[in-house]
């Protein structure tokens, strides 16, 4: 079936979601979670890197995943806190782990696409981009039917042609303006104290975070476990990247 067909065959069963979803537009939430001020509106080819939103705000990404081993426990310290995140899926692990992909669609958070393979994507065409996207999407939506897919991030950050590419099928291109390196290491004290100083050094940042299971994302999930409270304490939220770019 081609894209177009399976759209207008999930138009007519979930309208509401799915109308969201061919404008590129996450549907808004009650609790915050949706787009805000300064937010909304199709996708672009911009790489975003922050929400776009004014004071003490934030929002956390996590890719590569999930992971059975680390992910569970990061969405049970995200639900204790009332946290939304934005979760770039990683097609091969989707495919594996097709009951953490439904975990993190009824606990509310917002999917990302990431691609199927993790490949670095900078020499590609734009037919091979369209191609994986499209694959890479098809297979979450066998998973969770209806579900938007608002964004797209490159693996590396290694985008080449894959901005435009993505736009085009109503996904905004995800960038990062903090990361914590959880890829050199996975000692938690020395994690929280990255995410903690950056994010304040930051106000309505991106952050770049892992719970795939290329290792052991233990200390990634202790991190965020001690920061969102202290945070929250300062009066510090948490939110949708901007999709506009």
């Amino acid at each position: 079936m081609t894209t177009s067909r399976r759209r207008a065959l999930r138009l007519v069963t979930a309208p509401l979601a799915l109308g969201a979803l061919l404008l590129g537009v996450a549907p808004a939430q009650a609790d915050g979670a949706g787009a805000g001020p300064g937010q909304g509106g199709p996708a672009t080819a911009d790489i975003v890197t922050t929400t776009k939103l004014q004071g003490r705000v934030a929002a956390l990404t996590f890719d590569d995943g999930p992971n059975p081993h680390d992910t569970p426990r990061l969405l049970e310290v995200l639900e204790e806190h009332d946290v939304k995140a934005v979760f770039c899926l990683w097609g091969d692990v989707v495919r594996q782990n097709p009951d953490l992909v439904r975990q993190i669609v009824e606990a509310g958070h917002t999917l990302c696409n990431h691609t199927m393979h993790h490949e670095d994507l900078s020499g590609w065409s734009p037919e091979a981009v369209r191609a994986d996207l499209e694959a890479t999407s098809a297979l979450i939506h066998e998973i969770v039917p209806g579900a938007p897919i608002p964004y797209f991030r490159a693996p590396y950050g290694a985008w080449g042609r894959s901005p435009q590419v993505a736009a085009d099928l109503g996904m905004q291109p995800l960038g990062w303006t903090v990361t914590i390196e959880d890829w050199e290491t996975q000692d938690a004290d020395v994690l929280a104290e990255r995410l903690e100083t950056r994010v304040r050094a930051n106000p309505g940042a991106v952050v770049l975070l892992h719970d795939g299971p290329v290792m052991d994302r233990s200390g990634t999930v202790e991190a965020v476990a001690r920061v969102i409270p202290e945070l929250e304490a300062e009066g510090w939220r948490f939110h949708k990247p901007d999709r506009r770019g």
